[in-house]
């Protein structure tokens, strides 16, 4: 029996999550620790912001841990997570599993000397790092994930973010809530070939401190609750699809707190 945190898995998250990252019978001879345990070791350094060589002796081997990551990066299992907690939780509050509009915002993170390879410097944040573009639904539930060098500008990644959107939701949205950093023409059209129509919601000039804008503030509330993983409080992988990879997962921990009355019910 290993110590427990307060990172691990509880029983009802683990009956769920199971599924998705048994990627071969539990007790296949390759397999030499606990699938469960390899998760919690993961959802551990996640939390904590821990290089893989400083998890603690009572998790498995940070070399199982990391190559059973990198399996489940590989087979998608975060992003399949993300997508069925994203329908169970619409539906438990009324809505539709498929959401209708969208809100687009992007965080810059800083770089460090593993990421600094693919860094680019953001002028207006003045910070050298990794641009992390991020649609969610209307309840801040994670629709899709896209990174980018720092100096990235956000109106450049619409296309690509709003067929990623339309590729996890089944074409069903129809708006997105954008900020000023996504006006113009390109942007607009870019969009309008996915079905998706931007409407910016502007900051009035008249107004100072800081102001909640309508319907952007839920995605600003979702980057904070995905910054207090102090893995993802700068960017320190060497791959952008290891970035994504962590956000899905740090995304399907918050939802499974979301879900634990549904999940405990089930």
């Amino acid at each position: 029996m290993r110590k427990t945190y307060p990172s691990d898995v509880t029983d009802d998250e683990w009956a769920f999550c199971a599924p998705y990252l048994t990627l071969m019978t539990e007790d296949a001879p390759q397999r030499e620790h606990p699938l469960r345990d390899v998760f919690d070791a993961l959802r551990w350094l996640v939390r904590s912001g821990a290089l893989w060589r400083y998890l603690p002796g009572d998790f498995p081997p940070w070399e199982a841990v990391y190559q059973q990551t990198q399996r489940w990066i590989k087979a998608r299992v975060f992003e399949d997570m993300v997508h069925d907690l994203r329908e169970l939780l619409r539906a438990a509050q009324e809505r539709k599993a498929k959401p209708g509009a969208a809100v687009f915002d992007a965080r810059t993170v800083q770089s460090t000397v593993e990421s600094g390879a693919r860094a680019g410097y953001d002028g207006h944040k003045r910070k050298k790092g990794s641009k992390t573009h991020m649609p969610v639904d209307t309840l801040g539930n994670l629709l899709a994930l896209l990174v980018t060098p720092a100096n990235e500008q956000e109106r450049d990644q619409v296309a690509k973010l709003a067929e990623a959107v339309q590729k996890a939701t089944g074409e069903s949205v129809e708006i997105a809530y954008v900020d000023q950093g996504y006006t113009g023409d390109r942007p607009e059209n870019a969009a309008k070939e996915h079905g998706i129509q931007l409407e910016v919601v502007k900051l009035s000039e008249a107004t100072r401190g800081f102001v909640l804008l309508p319907r952007r503030w839920v995605v600003e509330r979702s980057s904070a609750w995905a910054a207090r993983f102090r893995r993802l409080a700068r960017d320190y992988e060497r791959l952008a699809e290891t970035v994504a990879a962590l956000h899905y997962l740090v995304f399907a921990i918050l939802m499974l707190v979301k879900a634990a009355p549904i999940l405990k019910s089930a």
